[in-house]
């Protein structure tokens, strides 16, 4: 934004201080002629003082405090004119004295200033009207934007608190229409009349500033109507600051000519303040009553107004209205807010096609939040904002979303709003608006809303419990666990750098799911086996991004435990389920086994060695058919792993520990089966103590050895033996 440099500031601070001079000197001489009771050449000293408000040097930031001081010495005026007047001077004959000052600027000045003493002392209320409008109509012999504007606010800002607020006798409190009816007495009618006027002027003397001037200084112009708004803005408050001001006159009056004036002056700086100050002053009642032609009005603005402030505004002000928890009102049952406000944002996309797509979306979030908290009860509103979102991206033909962009984040704020609302997974993953836009998002910014998601459904202990909740959860989140075309992982991973920083974002959001899906559980083991399929197909899903590996030792591991679990369920539950050990063989024989296959085929020799024996030691405590012979095969596996795949000493030491302990505990053995895998093991930590540095410690070893070797030797025997004998 344009400013003054250096130079020019010192250049007014001089000027601001030579007038500030002049004013505080002819100031003094003022109040010393009023104290003599030398009334005349007071006005005199005034008019003078008055005078250095004609200048055209200063900025309006300057202007301002010249006026600002000037203003404070005319409160001793008025002051002083009241106190004349209780002495028994007529008022009247000093209104139209002080209009044959020489200059028209302090002439108007004083003019302003002895009307509002003549308002003040005028008993019968009758001649408020006159002199109000008088005041008001003589103001446009000022035409210069910058003296007018502060002049005029001059007379709305020493106004405001003496205006006519009675309702005329026999006058409904809604009848604006015929205020020439309400009588010989001012009335509430007139200062709305008064103010509208003044407002109406203001507004022309404000836009008008814009085209003043050369084009190069057209940036600094537009600052310096920026610095005078709220001068505008003052008529509005004064008039949302009236007492008998009722809704019928502002639907019926007082809108139509604000808004008209709005949309007249062409101007989006004028169109998007004064738009939004409107909401701001008038009460909730005002907006309910009126919002339809408030609304219909934002559709005839200038094309580069923020719409989406506008609009974001006033579904603030209605949503905090409607909550009546927090002390709103309500929204009443007939009036629609959803609908009224879904149509015009439709409407104002079409009729301002130069809207940048990100206001677009902040509109579409705002109507979303509108839908959330006025609506809480039904999501299918805040389905209907998704999808017609993912229409608009569409119409835009915008594919994807880079990351960081200003859309982009517009649209990750808006997707975090339900989110955070309902605090239900399941109840996102039903919206079939939320997954389509999510895919507009680039990876980075996509697989962060899935792990915030994650993180909210871990938060609020949400439970997925069938297939169909299962399918759509793990769809929903697939950007943690599939490959995606733009993650970038295979590129990093060809370039010869590892893909290290990308790698260890993945396995922490894997890291994550596998924490959730945990949650995936049905009272029904039946069912649970059918979601852990489901769950088998989404998570095994082929990767050829070179991260299937770093993803799947994180769920498969998880799933894996899940299925063991369910094994155990069913055998708790055998008497009421005859196929219970079928049941156990298919999901530990042959689900974890494909499972724990898979581990083996990405090299997770280590872990995959881990899961065999995990299975072993479950299908130990699981008395079905042929559960020695499973138990016999997950060891041998097991064995083969370490024998084969894993060649480093450490790591071998920890695999022998972990075989031995494991066999250790095993009680489904015969002699026959328990002899082929002791002997391989004995022989393996026989290895492991030879080779093992002394840091290691070989006593773990070495006490589990004597304790293989003593349970088979001292008379140790399996289960199956202990029945047979």
């Amino acid at each position: 934004m344009a400013s003054l440099n250096a130079a020019q500031v010192k250049e007014q601070e001089m000027i601001l201080d030579e007038a500030k001079a002049n004013v505080a000197t002819q100031a003094f001489e003022m109040k010393r002629c009023l104290d003599k009771s030398k009334l005349m050449d007071g006005l005199k000293h005034a008019s003078i003082m008055l005078s250095e408000l004609k200048t055209s040097l200063l900025a309006p930031k300057y202007y301002y405090e010249l006026y600002t001081s000037i203003a404070d010495e005319m409160r001793h005026l008025e002051q002083y004119l009241l106190d004349e007047y209780r002495k028994g001077r007529r008022v009247e004959d000093l209104y139209e004295l002080v209009q044959y000052a020489g200059n028209i600027l302090p002439r108007l000045y004083l003019l302003v200033t002895v009307g509002v003493v003549y308002i003040q002392t005028e008993e019968q209320h009758s001649l408020a009207r006159d002199i109000l409008r008088d005041m008001v109509e003589m103001c446009r012999g000022i035409q210069h934007p910058l003296r007018g504007l502060f002049l005029r606010n001059y007379l709305i800002q020493t106004t405001k608190n003496i205006l006519p607020e009675r309702l005329p006798p026999n006058c409904a409190a809604g009848d604006a229409d015929n205020p020439e009816e309400t009588g010989p007495s001012s009335s509430v009618h007139d200062s709305i009349d008064y103010i509208l006027m003044n407002f109406t002027e203001m507004t022309k003397l404000w836009v008008r500033m814009q085209y003043q001037g050369h084009t190069k200084d057209r940036l600094l112009r537009e600052q310096d109507r920026r610095d005078l708004k709220q001068l505008v803005g003052a008529n509005l408050y004064a008039l949302s600051s009236l007492e008998n001001l009722h809704v019928d006159m502002y639907k019926n009056k007082v809108l139509p000519i604000i808004l008209a004036q709005v949309v007249n002056s062409r101007d989006a700086l004028a169109q998007e303040y004064l738009m939004e100050v409107i909401i701001h002053v008038f009460p909730d009642e005002f907006h309910l009553a009126t919002l339809q032609t408030y609304l219909d009005a934002c559709s005839s603005l200038h094309e580069d107004v923020d719409m989406n402030s506008i609009i974001t505004t006033l579904i603030k002000r209605l949503t905090a209205m409607a909550n009546e928890e927090q002390g709103g009102i309500g929204i009443p049952s007939e009036l629609q807010l959803f609908s009224v406000f879904s149509e015009k944002i439709e409407q104002i996309i079409k009729t301002l096609p130069k809207t940048p797509i990100e206001k677009i979306i902040g509109m579409q979030a705002s109507l979303l939040s509108l839908a959330l908290n006025c609506y809480s009860d039904k999501p299918e509103y805040v389905n209907i904002v998704l999808q017609s979102t993912n229409t608009i991206f569409t119409n835009f033909n915008i594919d994807k979303l880079q990351a960081n962009s200003k859309v982009a984040t517009e649209l990750s704020n808006m997707l975090r709003l339900p989110i955070d609302h309902y605090n239900d997974l399941l109840l996102v993953a039903d919206m079939t608006g939320f997954s389509p836009l999510l895919n507009f998002l680039d990876w980075k910014p996509r697989k962060d809303l899935c792990c915030y998601l994650t993180e909210n459904a871990l938060k609020h202990a949400c439970l997925v419990s069938d297939v169909e909740k299962t399918n759509k959860v793990l769809e929903l989140l697939q950007t943690m666990y599939k490959e995606q075309r733009d993650c970038g992982l295979a590129e990093e991973l060809a370039s010869g750098d590892g893909g290290g920083s990308m790698l260890e974002d993945i396995e922490w959001d894997v890291c994550l799911l596998a924490k959730f899906l945990h949650n995936f559980h049905s009272d029904d083991p039946n069912v649970q086996y059918l979601m852990l399929q489901a769950a088998k197909d989404h998570l095994l899903a082929e990767v050829k991004d070179g991260g299937g590996a770093a993803r799947r030792q994180y769920t498969v591991p998880a799933v894996t435990f899940i299925a063991l679990q369910l094994a155990i369920r069913f055998h708790s539950i055998k008497d009421k389920d005859e196929v219970w050990g079928k049941k156990c063989q298919k999901i530990v024989g042959s689900y974890c086994k494909q499972l724990v296959d898979t581990l083996v085929g990405d090299e997770k020799a280590e872990l995959a060695l881990r899961m065999f024996l995990q299975c072993a030691l479950v299908v130990d405590r699981l008395p079905f058919d042929q559960h020695e012979v499973l138990a016999y095969e997950f060891f041998s596996q097991a064995l083969a792993l370490y024998e084969d795949a894993i060649s480093e000493s450490r790591a071998q030491f920890a695999a022998i520990q972990l075989i031995m302990c494991s066999l250790q505990q095993m009680t489904c053995f015969a002699e026959e089966n328990h002899e082929p895998l002791r002997t391989p093991v004995h022989a393996g930590s026989q290895q492991a103590v030879q080779e093992a540095r002394p840091s290691q410690g070989c006593g773990p070893v070495r006490t589990s050895l004597l304790g293989l070797h003593g349970d088979r030797c001292g008379g140790r025997t399996s289960a199956r033996e202990q029945e047979s004998g």
